[in-house]
């Protein structure tokens, strides 16, 4: 019972299957730490709140194509609406509405407006289209817009664009300054 000369043949075979191998002259690795990657917060998707919910009291008319439309919130100079038309205040923000449906239309309108109120913006511009390709060539959107716009708490006075900015087709809106924002203009006098 002699396990030895087994042992031998077993370590033999071994040797050959695995071929020419170098010894490890140093038994010490040198184990260098992994960096962990950074965590970075989970981008929150903004929560929009509705803010059409003032209640309209005086009928809209429906407006035409060409016709212009505009409107300034109670409590408003009667002049803002002049400075408006003839450009007084830069255009901050732009949105085209153009080839939306009236759902399309309403969910960019308050994301639009949410973002101009969070980054500040005070004058906008909307382009609706003047509807020329609508049924009855009755403009969907620019009536939408016109009861939407009456009912936004942020919205202080809106009017027809000039000529040159789209005319009929488009609508220069005044916003309320945000809360952030106001405070500091006070601060500054």
């Amino acid at each position: 019972m002699n396990d030895k000369p087994e042992k031998k043949q077993e370590s033999s075979l071994f040797l050959e299957s695995i071929g020419k191998v170098t010894p490890i002259k140093s038994d010490k690795r040198s184990i260098v730490p992994t960096q962990k990657p950074k965590a970075y917060p989970k981008k929150k998707t903004p929560h929009i709140a509705d803010k059409l919910t003032l209640s309209q009291t005086e009928p809209i008319n429906i407006l035409q194509a060409e016709d212009t439309f505009s409107y300034s919130a109670p409590g408003l100079q009667k002049n803002v609406l002049k400075k408006m038309r003839r450009g007084h205040f830069g255009l901050d923000a732009e949105l085209d509405l153009h080839n939306l449906t009236s759902a399309e239309a309403k969910r960019a309108l308050i994301k639009f407006l949410h973002f101009c109120e969070q980054d500040g913006c005070r004058c906008v511009r909307i382009i609706h289209g003047k509807g020329y390709r609508s049924e009855n060539n009755l403009p969907v959107l620019k009536n939408d817009l016109n009861l939407w716009l009456r009912q936004h708490q942020e919205v202080q006075a809106f009017c027809s664009a000039a000529q040159k900015d789209g005319g009929a087709g488009a609508v220069i809106v005044l916003l309320s300054l945000s809360g952030k924002y106001s405070d500091q203009d006070d601060a500054q006098y």
